[in-house]
């Protein structure tokens, strides 16, 4: 009896997704570190800045902090779709080889402001949560969202994939590419912060 009963709680297993090749506790920790990591950059960084200091663009041509922090809201959206794109395909172990590129150099490249790249259209800030504090609000709330999910997923997301500037990404580097693009931006929020016009208030 014992012998057909292991074989069922087996596949009971399986079927509630208990049981999974999944990614491992490190690599989890890693990805959640990295999120939570630049989440706060970001939050510290804006936060007691007043309204002249948020909009102040030291070009006409350069976005200013709040519109940098209204990109970061737009792209945590849709980055998310990007892997949710990926999930709705069968993990795929075959595919392995078409990722190209290592988490650290991943991570590197995309937070390096030394190459500079125009946003497509679609990522571009145009004040569409209505407010800075509506947008802050949006960006904290997928990323919570995108953290909570890294941290309960049974999904094998080193084996489903998406396509990126960066090449092929698998599931997990889409969520290092998620930190990096924040980590990229807030270096961007620096770099007007230090400006020597920056309003002192």
């Amino acid at each position: 009896m014992k012998k057909v009963i292991l074989p069922l709680v087996v596949l009971a297993l399986v079927g509630f997704g208990v049981l999974s090749t999944g990614i491992t506790d490190e690599e989890r920790e890693m990805a959640v570190t990295e999120l939570t990591k630049t989440k706060d950059r970001l939050t510290s960084t804006i936060n007691g800045l007043s309204k002249v200091q948020l909009n102040f663009k030291p070009t006409p041509e350069s976005w200013s902090v709040a519109e940098c922090a209204e990109h970061l809201a737009i792209s945590e959206s849709m980055i998310g779709n990007m892997l949710q794109g990926a999930l709705e395909t069968p993990a795929d172990p075959s595919k392995r080889d078409s990722v190209q590129i290592t988490d650290e150099k991943l991570l590197g490249m995309i937070s390096s402001r030394d190459q500079k790249a125009k946003a497509p259209e679609t990522f571009e800030p145009s004040g569409k949560f209505g407010s800075h504090e509506e947008t802050v609000k949006e960006f904290t709330t997928k990323r919570e969202e995108h953290i909570t999910y890294l941290k309960e997923t049974t999904a094998d997301l080193r084996n489903h994939y998406a396509q990126s500037p960066f090449g092929t990404l698998d599931g997990l580097q889409v969520f290092l590419l998620m930190s990096g693009h924040t980590e990229r931006h807030v270096a961007q929020m620096e770099e007007v912060m230090a400006h020597t016009d920056f309003p002192k208030e």
